[in-house]
């Protein structure tokens, strides 16, 4: 027999900042779908923004997140956001965490999208995530975490009065097991995977969403979804994500007959919000044109942005001229399961933290390098407050069960028809003939987002998620007669302020009913 006092699904940043913190004290599980360094924040190449230089301050950190955003965000938590922030980063350069200095010994700050001034801290150039994960990970009080890995979580668990107890699982070989513990925390990661091309780590696809929804927890903003302007395009086919800081380092955007696409588009032209640069490459690629960052300004592109490089090189692109192929592809979702100020959900037992949970950081487009920062955040405030308020009594025992059961459901539905018709009427740009089509067409398989999944095996759940999560995401997209942040409609193509500001689009399954409501938080709740 064992006890866990705090089980975390996930192990990104959020889920490793909680990890490490409360592992001082606490026994915690951390259950993860593959291994420990699959994870989009492993693969992030960006950096962390914190205004940590003399010149800036939060003040202009929060007004720059707030314009990037829309002005969807919640104004109080991202000002918390950006001052704790800024602390969380500083905490991390006295644990000598491994921040790219210059020739000064003084932090080499980058510039990124939407941003006032330099403020973006990296690592080892472009590969910041991989550097602070593995940090993360060598910060770990390793006897009191216990790791569960190519485990994928297929189920909460609930008791009798409607709390979350546990968690269900099925591993590499189908079978299925169960962990109980009075904290479960979700830290799972994003959607990306419903969009192809992506630059999403192949295993996200909102499964802790889809879990959440399935358990009665509210879910919000999800017609809010990032999509990064640049991706490497090689024929067509999306290779992977050419970070913002080649922008900020310098580097244009111009089409094939050498038009530079973002003049008189935006102020801050490439570095303009990424819903207007993705858009912009998405209209040029729509009339036929090839889009190229041309990277000729900056020198020792490759000393500067090594993996990027590398990545440019095996497929065969000649960086001495100057010019990558770019396209974009799905990124970073704004929305996610609704949590209070410390990861609490709406069910008793069940927190979320990172990219799955909405925190109103991000509003309706997340400000570029604010990502790791809300997982460094939100995972040490989550962790300060359940060291405060787990009691001894509060923690379970549990066995892991194991059951046997294996079985390929024939879905009416593939991955790839998913992604496709995602990427079709709910991408980039969308509009009510092309939402009402895509919900036609996930509502005629005939399946309910309340199967019993138990017995199938882990790519049909997986798939199955997917499904629940496009639904979602297309009910909110259809609602939304607006453009605003990362949901653009070219039936609705401005900002309706009158109607839509700070108004949020929840969705809460409650006794099968299917409801649409306003209330006095100026949400749109619907029942499902």
């Amino acid at each position: 027999m064992k006890k866990a006092d705090v089980i975390i699904v996930g192990s990104g940043i959020a889920a490793l900042q909680l990890a490490r913190t409360l592992s001082q004290q606490l026994h915690v599980m951390i259950i993860t779908k593959n291994h420990r360094r699959s994870s989009n924040s492993y693969m992030a190449q960006g950096g962390i923004a914190a205004a940590i230089s003399k010149e800036d301050h939060s003040d202009q950190h929060f007004i720059d997140t707030m314009i990037a955003g829309e002005w969807h965000g919640n104004d109080e938590r991202v000002k918390r956001l950006v001052e704790e922030g800024k602390e969380a980063v500083e905490e991390l350069i006295a644990l000598k965490a491994p921040f790219d200095r210059n020739g000064n010994d003084e932090f080499s700050l980058g510039m990124e999208g939407a941003h006032s001034t330099h403020r973006i801290l990296h690592s080892g150039g472009d590969q910041t995530g991989k550097h602070l994960i593995n940090f993360l990970l060598e910060t770990l009080s390793t006897p009191n975490v216990e790791w569960i890995e190519n485990e994928m979580a297929i189920e909460l668990l609930l008791n009798s009065s409607g709390s979350c107890i546990g968690v269900k699982t099925k591993n590499g070989a189908e079978e299925t097991r169960e962990y109980f513990s009075s904290h479960i925390v979700l830290a799972t990661g994003g959607a990306g995977g419903l969009y192809l091309p992506t630059t999403n780590h192949s295993s996200v696809s909102g499964d802790g969403l889809a879990m959440a929804y399935r358990a009665g927890v509210r879910i919000t903003d999800l017609e809010f979804f990032q999509f990064h302007p640049t991706l490497l395009t090689i024929n067509g086919k999306a290779i992977g994500l050419i970070s913002e800081a080649v922008r900020g380092a310098g580097a244009t955007l111009i089409n094939d007959l050498g038009d530079r696409i973002m003049e008189g588009k935006h102020p801050q032209l490439e570095l303009g919000p990424r819903h207007i640069v993705a858009h912009e490459i998405f209209i040029q690629n729509e009339s036929g044109r090839k889009v190229f960052l041309d990277i000729s300004s900056i020198d020792h592109f490759q000393s500067k942005f090594p993996s990027i490089s590398s990545m440019c090189v095996q497929n065969g692109i000649c960086l001495e001229d100057g010019k990558i192929p770019v396209s974009p592809g799905s990124h970073f979702m704004m929305g996610g399961i609704v949590i209070d100020e410390v990861g609490r959900t709406n069910l008793k037992g069940l927190y979320a933290i990172g990219e799955v949970a909405c925190s109103g950081v991000h509003g309706a487009n997340r400000l570029a390098s604010n990502s790791l920062l809300e997982g460094l955040v939100y995972g040490k405030r989550l962790a300060s407050f359940l060291i405060k308020h787990l009691k001894i009594e509060d923690c379970k025992e549990f066995s892991p069960i194991k059951v046997c059961k294996k079985s390929k459901v024939p879905l009416p539905f593939s991955m790839k028809e998913i992604q496709e018709n995602m990427m079709r009427y709910v991408g980039i740009i969308r509009e009510k003939k092309g939402l009402d089509a895509q919900d036609l067409w996930l509502k005629s398989t005939s399946m309910s987002p309340f199967e019993n999944i138990e017995d199938w095996d882990r790519k049909s759940i997986q798939t199955y998620f997917m499904w629940i999560n496009a639904l979602l995401m297309t009910k909110s997209a259809s609602l939304r007669t607006e453009s605003r942040g990362g949901h653009i409609r070219s039936d609705f193509p401005q900002v309706d302020d009158s109607n839509w500001f700070k108004k949020r689009i929840v969705h809460e399954q409650r006794n099968q009913r299917m409801k649409v409501e306003y209330d006095e938080q100026r949400e749109i709740k619907i029942y499902a």
